[in-house]
């Protein structure tokens, strides 16, 4: 499969004059008398790409290896097979493109022991006789260079990665590049999902998930209540939007509640930051906070995100130590490499995100109430419980349509700092927090395959997607950034807009596209990809799950207040911390007093069932995934993708591990082949259609 060696992908669009070639100086380069550069010259480089250097290679670690040339340029490095010629029906140049920002190690090698770790500014002491790129997406490309009088190019190739991977920390101005293709076949491009940048978008999805009691406020429109938020969300219909606006000033970064997803049987799901206990609300600030926390429930339930999550330097820590175990050249022994992984921790980090994931589902679906997640920044754990717990509630949202729509709201549109957490700034604040995120999805995908429309694939291409410097979706902290430099707010205008010809923003400022502009940077055959040959039917939303579910959901007591923590409800006194006593969530978790740890389960304290009863029925469309000991798997076809030996056994390197591997491909083959007839794989599927409808 392509993504075994793919990660980063580059969109082409062909130019009719060939780009200048110069040396890291900028000298010009004499031309090729082969076709060493034919490939990537014919086929075209990215608008405002130039070639700094490139040098004849022999690609190694896999079979067979491959001749061809190595490529530097102000924008990636590209391996280029020999004879390789682009598809029409795909713009990606080659399998072996890396994004200056995505390269995390740069190593020299020279004979058999000579290696060089090369940085942003280092200085290569030797003629290097192979290079090893490794990527932050856990990929690696070995190249090795000929020798013959070529020795030089090889230097200066090598040379010219390391100052455009320095000019490029330095600068990090990736302004989001154009592609003639958008503008080709139509004079307007649509988005495939709503970004949420219009009021018209944000009405659209609230009357998607039916929620009466909520509106669309307008009162962060201009940025002027929280640059992070974006400029419209979901506040009660009973609530104005001047008490908005001073009840937001009460909350951490100005991020105060508004709804996240509404439940189809009446229950609410919010977020918020954390209050900001050094301000002075009067009576009527208080009275407008408590109103929007309850949002017209008597059931409410704090949920403190942190509380046995992961903090994020130990996400950081943890993605660090599994990047290094995954390495080619990784020290641990073979029998102790499981040990090791589990010493990262990160498999028990992807596990406590989904246990708190499932107690919360619980919470939402069992009962009719307000269910509200604080966190003090409300940009990182928040957005990841959020989206898992309706991932785990909703078949919508586990379409390939709602999951993006998913991410766009709570991930991209919600404010989370992207370029900081994956270390585009240069500031100590990194932390994968996103592609944690996706693990859990993973895990979600491999223990619930039937219920997902889209495949591992498409989770590939959306972890690779994080350091594409080809749109402005993960480029960025927050929707203001994200606007200002697309030119959006140039004319107060969306990047989107129907009817018009041209963005409104001036001639300087071209089409911004984004991330789920797959068609641009996939080709058919890939997209097609994208979907779950393994998805049911069935679990389409719209063939189950009417909009009103009363009959299975009860509503909770009446004028009730909970803390949820450590698996257990805690009932409160009040909401805001400037009643009586200072709430629990004005303090740091780590310093409160534990509730004990309940013998029952979640679901049997809210169903009201006796643990001895046995498992209580689950309401329709919700799934409570297993997190204990091998339920919670290494996701292999992403970290050990620098690792081509292993990814051809597919960790299987005993009889066991081989008969348990076809015992997991048996069981799916049994599970689909009711679902798949000839007729079914016989019929070509239009990845337009299987990107734009949920079901």
């Amino acid at each position: 499969m392509w993504w075994g060696g793919r990660g980063q992908s580059f969109n082409i669009a062909p130019q009719k004059e060939e780009p200048e070639m110069g040396s890291v100086q900028g000298s010009r380069m004499p031309e090729p008398r082969s076709h060493q550069l034919g490939s990537c010259l014919t086929s075209g480089c990215l608008p405002g790409e130039q070639i700094l250097a490139w040098a004849p290679g022999l690609r190694k670690g896999l079979e067979p290896e491959l001749s061809g040339t190595l490529i530097c340029t102000n924008f990636r490095v590209t391996f280029q097979p020999c004879g390789w010629q682009r598809s029409q029906d795909t713009p990606l140049s080659s399998e072996y493109d890396f994004a200056l920002i995505n390269i995390g190690r740069l190593e020299a090698v020279s004979g058999l022991s000579r290696v060089q770790l090369l940085r942003p500014g280092s200085q290569l002491k030797f003629i290097p006789e192979e290079i090893l790129i490794h990527g932050q997406d856990f990929r690696l490309l070995r190249v090795g260079f000929e020798a013959g009088g070529l020795e030089p190019q090889a230097f200066q190739v090598t040379m010219a990665i390391v100052q455009a991977r320095a000019q490029s920390n330095q600068t990090q101005q990736y302004a989001g590049i154009t592609l003639s293709k958008a503008g080709q076949g139509s004079s307007s491009r649509k988005p495939p999902i709503p970004l949420l940048e219009t009021f018209e978008d944000w009405e659209i999805e609230r009357k998607k998930q039916g929620a009466k009691g909520w509106r669309v406020s307008t009162v962060n429109e201009r940025f002027d209540v929280a640059t992070s938020l974006p400029r419209y969300f979901w506040v009660p219909n009973r609530i104005l939007d001047s008490e908005v606006r001073r009840a937001f000033g009460h909350f951490h970064q100005g991020r105060g509640p508004r709804l996240s997803w509404h439940h189809p049987g009446g229950s609410d799901l919010l977020r918020c930051g954390g209050f900001y206990t050094a301000s002075d609300p009067n009576k009527e600030d208080i009275r407008a906070m408590e109103s929007m926390l309850q949002a017209g429930h008597s059931d409410v339930v704090l949920v403190d995100t942190m509380d046995e999550l992961p903090s994020l330097a130990d996400i950081q820590l943890a993605h660090m130590k599994l990047r290094a175990l995954c390495l080619p050249d990784s020290s641990v022994a073979e029998d102790k490499w499981l040990s090791a992984l589990e010493g990262t921790r990160w498999l028990d980090y992807v596990r406590s995100c989904l246990r708190k994931a499932s107690d919360v589902s619980v919470l939402v679906t069992s009962r009719v109430r307000s269910v509200v997640l604080q966190e003090r920044s409300d940009r990182d754990l928040n957005g990841l419980l959020s989206s898992l717990v309706q991932l785990l509630s909703s078949p919508e949202a586990r379409t390939l349509f709602g999951f993006q729509s998913l991410v766009q709201r709570e991930w991209v549109a919600a404010g989370h700092p992207f370029l900081t957490r994956l270390g585009g700034t240069g500031a100590t604040e990194e932390a994968p927090v996103f592609l944690l995120f996706l693990d859990c999805v993973w895990q979600l995908l491999q223990q619930f395959s039937a219920e997902f429309e889209f495949s591992e694939f498409f989770l590939l291409a959306l972890h690779d997607s994080v350091r594409t410097p080809d749109t402005l979706t993960f480029l960025r902290n927050t929707p203001w950034e994200r606007g200002k430099q697309s030119g959006q707010f140039n004319s107060y205008t969306q990047v989107y807009t129907p009817g018009y010809s041209q963005p409104q923003f001036g001639n300087s400022v071209h089409l911004q596209l984004s991330v789920w502009d797959w068609d641009l940077r996939y080709s058919n055959e890939q997209i097609l990809q994208f979907h779950n040959p393994g998805y049911d039917l069935e679990h389409c939303p719209d063939s189950w799950f009417p909009r009103q579910q009363s009959n299975f959901m009860v509503a909770g007591p009446p004028s009730s207040v909970w803390l949820f923590s450590r698996g257990a409800l805690t009932p409160l006194n009040q909401l805001c911390p400037w009643r009586d006593s200072p709430s629990l969530l004005a303090v740091s978790s780590r310093w409160l007093p534990r509730p004990a740890i309940s013998s029952e389960s979640l679901a049997d304290q809210e169903w009201g069932l006796p643990s001895h009863w046995g498992a209580c029925p689950l309401p329709p469309g919700l799934l409570l995934p297993g997190y204990l000991g091998p339920q919670i798997r290494l996701w292999r076809r992403c970290y050990l993708r620098g690792r081509p030996e292993v990814q051809l056994g597919l960790l299987a390197p005993t009889i066991s591990g081989l008969q348990s591997e076809l015992s997991h491909l048996q069981e799916l083959l049994r599970k689909w082949t009711p679902r798949l007839s000839p007729e079914d794989h016989s019929k070509k599927r239009d990845p337009n259609t299987i990107l734009s409808q949920s079901c």
